[in-house]
């Protein structure tokens, strides 16, 4: 049972995922610089900004290694990634 899909194409600028990752990691940035000169007032926020940072950045490096390995051929490679 092989099934052929109608889909309507979508632009490639709403399927690039990097766009939306870096804007997420900068957000977490732009928070935790608010955090820190806020001073002893937001001081409760700061370990969650770190957090999401370190989840920004470590998002960020996995996209450009499966990238990176789609574009050098590896079998465990996501797909679309190119």
């Amino acid at each position: 049972m092989t099934e052929t899909r109608n889909d309507p194409l979508v632009p490639k600028r709403l399927t690039d995922p990097r766009p939306v990752v870096a804007i997420g990691a900068l957000a977490w940035l732009v928070a935790t610089a608010t955090v820190l000169l806020a001073g002893d007032r937001w001081s409760e926020a700061l370990p969650i900004c770190y957090a999401g940072l370190a989840v920004g950045v470590l998002g960020f490096t996995l996209f450009l290694a499966q990238r990176q390995a789609a574009r050098r051929g590896s079998k465990v490679a996501q797909r679309g990634l190119g």
